[in-house]
């Protein structure tokens, strides 16, 4: 068994590839348009793992998802975890579960889908500003 994909569904394309590309750092692979079905698919990498992947499936018609919550998260594995918190808030990402730990924070898209970001090999020292910062949202 290979593991392929996470769909998820999104009600603005280019506001979602803004956060996905531009300030998570993923890279298209490949995207199809089906005019008949009317909606267009986009498969998203990351550079160290280009095969798994996140689709993003936007549907031409708009239509409001529910949910959230019970699709639980998408996890990313990352260099330096209070540098890519930083550089996300930077970006006007909010931190919704700060890495207090060092270890673990989450984040969230423009559709409320739940980010986990976790810090490869294992927690980094606790660090100000980080140590004290509250949740903000739910995550």
């Amino acid at each position: 068994m290979k593991y392929l994909h996470t769909m998820v569904r999104v009600t603005d394309l280019e506001e979602s590839l803004d956060f996905y590309c531009t300030k998570l750092g993923l890279k298209e692979v490949r995207r199809m348009e089906n005019e008949k079905g009317r909606f267009t698919l986009v498969y998203l990498g990351a550079d160290e793992n280009p095969e798994a992947q996140v689709e993003l499936t936007y549907n031409w018609d708009p239509e409001v998802y529910t949910g959230g919550r019970n699709f639980g998260h998408l996890a990313f594995a990352v260099d330096d975890i209070y540098a890519t918190c930083q550089r996300l808030m930077d970006m006007g990402v909010t931190i919704n579960r700060p890495p207090r730990d060092g270890y673990m924070a989450f984040i969230r898209s423009p559709d409320n889908i739940s980010v986990e970001l976790l810090q490869k090999g294992g927690a980094l020292e606790p660090r100000e500003p980080w140590a004290s910062m509250p949740n903000t949202g739910t995550w």
